[in-house]
Parts: structure tokens; sequence; C-alpha cells
């Protein structure tokens, strides 16, 4: 459990691909000529792979959104590079990430910026079968991007895909509801409309913030990133519970019936115990208290660089199949191929099995952890920084750590300190933070 110092995910020889696909400000950063140019040079990389023998032909490429205001022309944009490798690219329409993941037969693709504001917007792709791409995969549909194409494939519309994914969440992670009262934020994203018919259909008391779009109000003051709202919805309504899906609902936090937020960690640790896994994976992120309570219990902990697909791939190379992050994806493998925000919402519902959800989550003892992102102009830590990491790891020993790592979707370096004394986690995060901001702002 030493050594947390990270490069962020690494984005190596990478341009455009950061810890969860291409993101950036739309309209600035992310335009629809760089977008149409993604889309070209996925579907070029993937036939190339598929010649060598190395993938399929992507044929098909399904294509989802999240409810940004830029999304239509963006995902129009991706349309035409698609099709002009010669694929087909199908338009979903509003879908969550995470059922793309699982509805695409070849290649899959979301016009999404997840958790980010709405100014931003991005394209996650898929491998066949929902796979995440590696980093060196990502590097080489970057060697496409500017290779001509002048095939003809098409563009065309697809239906029912909501209904599809819905059924087969409810199929496979539903469970019997009745009588559980519970608050469902939306973020005002992918899941605005699926996500409250998902509980009430299983017989739940379903309250909702958070499910008017509007194209501008993705992710503001609600869902994931904020779970303020959806406290005070919890303590108005009298929930048992509050659940939060961030924009593209790959990630989900909750809220206890005291109004009281949980983190991935908990969320995690609650699931891991109630589907008594042998192994969990996780990131550098997760509470030390996560990896005490894991190891009293007799569970496996892989530990990963941030990024669910990173995890994604320990699971698999492990032979795992639960996993997740503090920020909230969480993933479980059994019947799916990637982190879903609704399935594990309806994985917590299960767990509780009759128990106050602060009843269930009170068995970790988490680790007082102090945070600062630091807006930098480069992201590449110097030695100085370096250095006093190792040094104050050191002095903290096995009670605490420090974690430095350039953010791979901001211009921002994430400091994280943890110890048994949240006074002392502070200060030591402020002097890190300072360090930072000296040799790097």
């Amino acid at each position: 459990m030493r050594g947390f110092l990270t490069s962020g995910g690494g984005r190596g020889g990478r341009r455009y691909f950061g810890t969860d696909g291409i993101r950036g400000i739309a309209g600035e950063d992310l335009t629809p000529a760089l977008v149409e140019k993604i889309g070209r040079a996925a579907a070029l990389w993937a036939q190339k792979a598929a010649n060598s023998g190395k993938g399929s032909d992507p044929g098909h490429v399904l294509i989802g959104r999240d409810t940004r205001g830029s999304g239509p022309a963006l995902e129009q944009a991706l349309a035409a590079g698609i099709a002009s490798a010669g694929a087909t690219a199908q338009l979903a329409g509003v879908l969550p990430t995470p059922a793309v993941a699982l509805l695409a037969d070849d290649l899959g693709a979301v016009v999404t910026a997840s958790h980010n504001p709405p100014e931003y917007n991005g394209v996650k792709i898929f491998g066949a079968g929902g796979r995440k791409l590696s980093d060196a995969e990502e590097e080489a549909i970057e060697g496409f991007l500017d290779a001509p194409s002048d095939r003809r494939g098409a563009v065309e519309g697809v239906e029912n895909a909501g209904e599809r994914y819905l059924g087969h969440v409810l199929e496979h992670f539903g469970s019997n509801l009745s009588g559980l009262r519970i608050a469902v934020d939306c973020a005002n994203g992918a899941f605005s409309e699926i996500a409250p018919r998902a509980f009430g259909s299983l017989g739940a008391e379903v309250h909702a913030i958070g499910v008017e779009p509007d194209g501008t109000n993705i992710n503001v003051g609600c869902g994931a990133t904020d779970l303020v709202a959806l406290s005070h919805k919890v303590l108005d309504a009298g929930c048992n519970l509050g659940v939060a899906f961030d924009g593209d609902g790959d990630r989900m936090l909750a809220v206890d019936e005291r109004g009281e937020p949980l983190d991935g960690d908990q969320i995690l640790a609650i699931l891991a115990l109630s589907l008594e896994v042998r192994l969990v994976a996780v990131t550098v992120m997760t509470n030390l208290g996560f990896h005490r309570l894991m190891e009293e219990r007799g569970v496996e902990v892989v530990t990963t660089p941030v990024g669910d697909r990173y995890v994604l791939d320990a699971l698999r190379r492990e032979g795992g199949l639960l996993g997740g992050e503090q920020s909230g994806h969480v993933i479980w493998l059994e019947n799916h191929v990637a982190g879903d925000g609704l399935a594990a919402a309806l994985l917590l519902c299960r767990a509780l099995t009759g128990r106050r959800l602060s009843e269930a989550v009170s068995v970790l003892r988490l680790y007082p952890q102090a945070k600062r992102n630091v807006p930098v102009s480069r992201r590449e830590l110097p030695q100085s920084v370096l250095d006093e990491v190792s040094r104050l790891d050191a002095e903290l020993g096995d009670d605490g750590r420090v974690l430095v790592r350039p953010s791979g979707t901001e211009p921002v370096v994430r400091v994280l300190t943890e110890a048994k004394n949240g006074e002392l986690a502070g200060k030591v995060c402020a002097s890190i933070a300072r360090l930072v901001a000296k040799e790097l702002g």
C-alpha cells in the first residue's frame, strides 16, 4: 500500500485521449471537425485491426449521447466521420454510457463529458463487446486522425435501445423493492427518464430530482458531483436512501436515511461483503480504511491507476467480478461488461436486506482524507514535488499516505492525503498543494 505517486492514468504518447475518452469545451477544444476526425479514425483503426486478425470489422457503430446542448451537432459529426470510413453509424439518441457498452455489437461511441460541467463535451469509444480501449489502442486511433477516406457508409436511427437496456438491467440486477422509499437524482442527464422508471417498476416509491434536462443544466447543482439537493430530498420525503448518477450514468453515489453522503469506497465495501467476493479491484484513490476492512475479511484487493478501464483490466486479468472507484464507478461483471450507475444502485438496494443504509456502511471506518485540486499551467511533476511526497509519505508510515497525480481530464494536479488524524491530513495536503502551485502554477 505504498508508492501512491502516479502520472495520472498513463497518458503516454496520446494527444487527445485522457483518463476516460476525449474531452474539452464544446466549440473550442472539442469542435465538430475534430469529432468527425475521431469517428473516422476509430472506424479506420478497427478496420485495420480486423484485417490483421486482431479485432472485428466495425460494420455498425452504435452512438449514444448525454443531454448537453452541444450533443446533437457533435453526434452528427461523429456519425459523418464513421460513415466516411465505410461503416454504418447507428444513432440511438440520449442513452447512458453503460447502455452503449452493453448493446454495441461492434464499436460503440458516446458523445459525453460524463461528470464535467455543461460547457464541456467529449467522446468515449468502446471496442466490440463493450470493451474499454487500452492506452495503446487509443494512441493507434490518434494515428488515423489525419488519414483520408472516401468510402461511403451510412447513418441510420436505432429504436428502442433504451428499452432493451432497461430490460437487461431489471432482469439481472433488479429485486423486489416494495416498501422502499428512494430519492433518485439523475443529474439532468442520460438517466433522467430511465432510472425513475426502473425503481418504480420494481415497486419502490420514487422521489426523483434532476430529471428536467434542458441542454444547459447537466451536473449543475445535482447528480453525483453535488449531493446537497439529494440529501435534502431524502430528509424532506422521509426516504430510506437516495442515489445520484452523473451525467452519462456510469457513476453512482448515495445518501443514507439521515442525509449523510456515501462515496464509492463505502458503496463498494457494502457490495463486497454482500456479494461475498474473493477479490475486489480499486484505484490508488481508495481509502486506507477500505483496505483494512478487506484485509480483516480475507478479501484480496488489487490496486490500479485512476480510471475505471484500469479497474476493468485488473478484474479480467485476475478473474474478479467487483471493482470500482471512490468517485462512484462501480463495476460488477456478472451479466455486464462495464461500470453502470443504475446496476450499482439496484445492487446496493438488494444488499440492504431490511437494514438501514447507515447500519450497512458502519462496518467501514474511513481514514480522514484531505483533497485539493491545484490549477496548473503544466502537469509534469518536478523532482522537488516527488521528493517532498516521498518524505511526507515516509513520515506518515502505515498510518497515512500522500497521493499527487495530474488529472487525466482537467488542467489540474490532484492532491490527496490520508491520516488517522484529520487535522494532520489537512495540514499535509495544504503543504503539498502550496508546493505544487509554486512549481507548476
